[in-house]
């Protein structure tokens, strides 16, 4: 298994144990928030979404985005399934971006976030793309527990 492998199974992984906890919240729950400035439960699970979507953009940018017009803002949030299937088409473009880089590219390729305070290589940034949605899904899963909602477990 190469370097590319390995990134690409830890973002199936990271998706699939995300899926199983949105998966497992009840429809009813999904405006849930633990105060008011924070995001409710379907608002993360987009923020996640459109979030890979950004930054697949911003790899191919080799950098932040001067613009962006996501896809999911005039959508109506329905069911966790649907926003899947929404996403499902700039999911599969990511991680085809992802299997045509190289070893070399991982350590060689810089991008450019220093209007966000940094500038790392590609392989560091596929890693805090994962981290990203790993951290969100953490965050629900304390969501999940305050709001006395059942957790699955997704150390399988």
């Amino acid at each position: 298994m190469n370097a590319i492998d390995l990134i690409l199974l830890n973002f199936e992984e990271v998706r699939r144990r995300s899926i199983k906890v949105w998966e497992s919240i009840p429809e009813e729950s999904l405006e849930w928030k633990p105060d008011l400035n924070a995001l409710n439960i379907k608002d993360m699970i987009r923020h996640v979404l459109d979030g890979e979507h950004y930054y697949h953009l911003a790899l191919l940018n080799q950098g932040s985005l001067t613009s962006y017009e996501s896809p999911f803002e005039n959508r109506i949030f329905t069911t966790v399934k649907d926003e899947l299937a929404f996403a499902q088409t700039y999911r599969k473009e990511f991680m085809n971006t992802i299997m045509s880089f190289s070893d070399e590219s991982l350590s060689k390729v810089e991008i450019d976030r220093s209007d966000v305070g940094y500038v790392r290589t590609l392989g560091d940034m596929l890693m805090r793309i994962a981290y990203h949605e790993s951290v969100h899904t953490g965050q629900l899963l304390d969501y999940m527990r305050t709001a006395g909602i059942e957790r699955p477990k997704v150390w399988d």
